[in-house]
């Protein structure tokens, strides 16, 4: 008999994943503050809850989709949260991008009730969440991991058992590491092919085919030439990945001083009004300071 799930957070990434889970046979209790996201999901097959404890109080598996640390934390932890409907034999999985250190932090907590928990962020942004293709890192025990694997083989076509908890959560601040500096890289590269007169259409054509090519070059050059820049990804919850990174590193004694730069550039980018942008809404901080438009339409400032 597959696993009853109660699933928190129905975002731009939560809600296509929680209707995953429904269109595989599950049966999913989904809470959200916003209650029409909710309501969209009933709508697909889901139960609604009013709180975090009661759509956990009938589940098997409960999974959190959340922004940042501080709202993981609560949900699990808080009064009304996860913790209140803590039965032993539940399993608790994370898959949103928090500190690692608070998963632990969580998962100790949580262990005295009998509830197991496995970190396991998720990459592949809004299309791998709507067409179930996500890469997923999952930090925790092998058990857990195993019991958990059902449900991310519903969401996802990359799933990697990363190491205990928290091992997740380092996993996928490396890879926001990446994808910073490389959307970082590709609009400074456009635009310096732009100003010199390059065809950025071209451009892209021919820098995909070489070693430069990269699936953030793939997924987002079309946002990139249109200057559609409605977010899959926004800017601002970039930056708070970002500011994890340096919080991570720190607690590990590790130097990022390339991520730092981007983290500063994400900054200014928000100083400017566009912390909503997608993040490949990166270039418009180069267009800016080159004076050049590689975009078709201007965003807003």
């Amino acid at each position: 008999m597959a696993p009853r799930i109660g699933f928190i957070g129905l975002g731009i990434m939560g809600k296509p994943m929680a209707r995953n889970l429904v269109r595989a046979g599950f049966t999913v209790t989904v809470h959200n503050r916003s209650r029409a996201k909710v309501e969209e999901l009933v709508q697909d097959g889901a139960s609604r809850a009013a709180s975090p404890r009661e759509a956990a109080s009938a589940a098997d598996i409960v999974i959190t989709m959340l922004p940042n640390s501080p709202d993981v934390e609560l949900v699990a932890l808080g009064d009304g949260g996860i913790k209140d409907a803590a039965r032993p034999g539940q399993l608790f999985i994370d898959m949103s991008t928090i500190n690692p250190i608070v998963s632990q932090k969580i998962a100790k907590e949580l262990a005295p009730l009998g509830v197991a928990m496995v970190d396991a962020p998720v990459s592949g942004g809004e299309k791998g969440a709507i067409d179930g293709t996500l890469s997923i890192m999952a930090g925790g025990a092998p058990e857990d991991f195993e019991r958990a694997l059902p449900v991310f083989n519903a969401l996802g076509k990359t799933i990697t058992h990363m190491g205990p908890i928290g091992a997740g959560g380092f996993t996928k601040l490396a890879n926001q590491i990446i994808v910073a500096v490389n959307l970082t890289a590709i609009g400074e590269a456009l635009v310096f092919g732009a100003k010199a007169g390059v065809d950025p259409q071209k451009m892209i054509r021919a820098l995909a085919g070489g070693l430069a090519g990269s699936k953030c070059l793939d997924q987002k050059s079309e946002k990139i030439l249109s200057g559609d820049f409605a977010p899959g990804f926004k800017i601002d919850l970039h930056f708070k990945d970002l500011n994890l990174i340096q919080d991570a590193a720190r607690s590990v004694g590790v130097p990022i001083p390339t991520a730092a730069f981007v983290e500063q550039l994400f900054s200014a980018l928000r100083v400017r009004g566009r912390g909503g942008l997608d993040h490949s809404g990166v270039i418009t901080l180069f267009e800016d300071l080159a004076g050049v438009q590689v975009r078709k339409t201007q965003a807003s400032a």
